[in-house]
């Protein structure tokens, strides 16, 4: 578990700083187990700052979509420095926004915070609908400490774990210009849940398992805004000359859309699982993302974010990639 008061500590510093416009980071959410971005503009409001196990959401989103909010007329572009509290997938996130120059590193400060795995929300929600107020959770012997109502819960982790957790790569931040609290011990990186029977199955069986899934998509594009490389300044999905896929909900128009996403993100993924935590209707989009990073892995030994001064996959050549796919 993270020093809440080290954490409060170190970014009332940073934020005290003259070229520092805002920390983001955690705070307690208004209803049961959510928890809620924060920005801090000022020391004073540092002090609501939290690190537990319910922060699983992806913070390496909003210094760009923040600052990609226009401007008043005669007001003029604050470019002083964003800092960001991040996990180990959150930094990758980072480098790889780095990498394609859609930020640049020294307008960043980075806190880094070693990460043992994070809570779906929806498998807690599962487990205690009717919690209203909200509730702090702490990791001890590996188990997740949970009091209700005055009633103690100790849940097995693996209960309640994120299921893309198991396949991180990174639970320690790759990037960061202050560390709090030590590095965890890596772990062994478990094949996605699901995969290895999807793969077993025909092209029908597969084709079969994904129409039932893409109908249900109600196109409200969450997966798309809740991913931190999803930051096109204009999408594909919205453009209307050319248009690529039609605005109609319905099967075809649903797959175009969630395989075109899919593609948009290969060599680029970093697994932080936050499109299908927030898809409504529970399409399970990471196994489409972490098929496609196996695939990238297998053919050109390359995991997105990891080195921030590598080339991002696509933006590179080497005289040694395969070419047995070119027709």
């Amino acid at each position: 578990m993270v020093d809440q008061k080290l954490l409060v500590e170190e970014v009332k510093k940073i934020v005290s700083q003259e070229d520092v416009k805002y920390v983001i980071g955690y705070k307690k959410g208004t209803y049961g187990f959510a928890i809620s971005p924060a920005f801090a503009y000022s020391p004073e409001y540092v002090d609501k700052f939290i690190f537990n196990p319910l922060c699983k959401k992806n913070l390496a989103v909003y210094p760009i979509l923040e600052e990609k909010l226009p401007l008043k007329k005669g007001e003029k572009a604050d470019t002083r420095k964003i800092g960001v509290i991040v996990k180990g997938c959150d930094s990758r996130a980072l480098n790889q926004i780095i990498q394609e120059k859609g930020q640049k590193r020294e307008n960043l400060v980075i806190i880094g915070i070693p990460c043992t795995g994070v809570i779906d929300q929806k498998k807690i929600i599962s487990k205690f609908p009717n919690v209203t107020d909200y509730t702090d959770i702490e990791e001890k012997n590996g188990n997740y400490k949970i009091s209700i109502n005055g009633e103690v819960h100790n849940i097995p982790k693996e209960e309640l774990l994120a299921d893309f957790c198991t396949s991180c790569v990174a639970p320690n931040p790759v990037i960061y210009d202050i560390l709090i609290g030590d590095e965890v011990e890596p772990w062994e990186p478990q094949e996605h849940n699901n995969l290895k029977e999807l793969n077993e199955k025909t092209i029908e069986e597969k084709w079969a398992y994904w129409e039932e899934h893409f109908q249900r998509c109600i196109r409200c594009y969450a997966c798309r805004e809740a991913c931190p490389l999803c930051y096109c300044k204009e999408c594909m999905a919205d453009m209307l000359t050319p248009q690529w896929i039609r605005r109609s909900v319905n099967l075809s128009e649903n797959t175009a859309w969630n395989i075109m996403r899919a593609y948009h993100l290969a060599g680029r993924c970093v697994g932080c699982g936050e499109c299908e935590s927030v898809c409504p209707v529970n399409i399970p989009l990471m196994e489409l993302n972490k098929q496609i990073e196996n695939d990238v892995k297998e053919m050109f030994n390359y995991t997105a974010g990891m080195d921030v001064d590598e080339k991002p996959l696509f933006g590179m050549f080497r005289p040694d990639d395969p070419e047995e796919f070119i027709l």
